[in-house]
């Protein structure tokens, strides 16, 4: 199963919209998390198993089951695929497109592109390459990214990150 999620902020059209055109030549289910969204989006993305919002319960099951996931290049999202060691892929919000207030996204993808597991699509159609490759979670792809000390210095990056911003 491929799980997408777009956050809890605002809908990610371009993403959903990918992933419904997608989804009927994946041959897994997709589910997606996808925001508020109107009748006619919804009508648009018959392929997918759609949810506005998740349970915080809900959101770590899917999460947990999927094969990878997929999102926008929110904080949350890196740090769910770290916890529960799944591929992610990472669609950033771009400004210039009305997606976000500003481009930090964009930086942020180009921050965490360099960590095991994590693969970033910078144009929507990256992602059916991506999903179409061996992707691997941060464990599997390196090993010692499961030590206490990768795990803080992941921290401390994100946080320098943030603090940055």
């Amino acid at each position: 199963m491929i799980f997408v999620t777009v956050g809890t902020q605002l809908p990610f059209i371009r993403l959903i919209d990918t992933m419904a055109e997608l989804a009927p030549t994946l041959g897994e289910p997709v589910i997606a998390q996808t925001g508020p969204h109107g009748a006619e989006d919804a009508a648009r993305w018959g392929a997918l198993e759609l949810h506005e919002h998740l349970t915080p319960g809900r959101f770590d099951e899917c999460f947990k089951a999927a094969r990878v996931v997929v999102g926008h290049a929110g904080m949350g999202t890196v740090l769910s695929a770290r916890r529960h060691d799944k591929p992610v892929i990472l669609l950033p919000r771009r400004h210039e497109l009305g997606e976000h207030r500003n481009d930090h996204q964009m930086a942020t993808a180009r921050e965490v592109a360099r960590l095991a597991g994590v693969h970033v699509a910078f144009a929507a159609e990256e992602i059916a390459p991506l999903l179409a490759s061996d992707l691997s979670g941060p464990s599997a792809a390196d090993p010692a990214c499961d030590a206490p000390s990768e795990k803080a210095a992941l921290i401390a990056r994100l946080q320098g990150f943030i603090a940055g911003a």
